[in-house]
């Protein structure tokens, strides 16, 4: 008797175009019972459009819900890490500058104190870093390396304000061959790859002994 009654207001639940889904939590039965109670009994082609609407809004508003937790939750830590490490110092930004040109820099151009990255902000710092020398943004060279699917006039300007470095310093672009589309990490490589270099005898031997002293430090 149970199960007939149960069939019963599976039945009148169809019957009033509730999803499968909905019925089995309800009743607590299986989905191949349902099967065979309601096989005659299929939804209209526009109820399921729209349970499939509704599913993909339910589905839309947990992912913000998620994603408000996620952003909610950083901010708690960031909140905590702005209070222990306090305003930065110049001291601060010169041991960053030697660690950021110890693993992004390049060491082999003779005098020439170099970074390249595809990170805005790794260059904007590493600029702020050099300023501390006193030079000028207009005393540096840029030199691009783009895709030949890359619009070069926009990525020039994309780098330009970013670094708030004057557009006679940049070079001619270096255009490879491949195609950014081709890449299956091209995320990372949006605005190509950029070179933010400073020639100079004395701050190339100040950069290199000064992380000379660093990598003693940590022996």
């Amino acid at each position: 008797m149970a199960k007939l009654k149960e069939k019963k207001i599976a039945l009148k639940m169809r019957q009033m175009e509730f999803s499968y889904t909905k019925i089995k939590s309800k009743l607590g039965v299986s989905k191949s019972t349902l099967s065979s109670w309601l096989k005659d009994l299929p939804l209209s082609r526009e109820r399921i459009n729209k349970l499939r609407s509704n599913n993909s809004e339910r589905i839309e508003k947990f992912r913000n819900t998620m994603r408000g937790k996620r952003e909610a939750e950083l901010q708690k830590v960031f909140a905590k890490v702005k209070k222990e490490i306090g305003p930065l110092t110049k001291r601060d930004i010169l041991i960053g500058g030697v660690f950021l040109y110890w693993g992004e820099g390049s060491k082999t151009a003779s005098y020439t104190t170099s970074v390249s990255n595809t990170d805005p902000d790794v260059l904007r710092f590493f600029v702020k870093w050099l300023s501390l020398f006193g030079i000028r943004r207009d005393m540096l060279r840029v030199k691009l390396h783009l895709y030949n699917d890359m619009d070069v006039s926009k990525e020039v300007n994309f780098w330009i304000k970013e670094l708030k470095i004057p557009r006679k310093c940049f070079s001619i672009p270096y255009i490879k061959k491949s195609k950014l589309s081709e890449l299956s990490y091209g995320k990372g490589f949006g605005h190509g790859t950029c070179n933010v270099k400073y020639h100079d005898k004395n701050m190339w031997h100040y950069s290199l002994m000064a992380l000379k002293y660093i990598k003693m430090a940590s022996v």
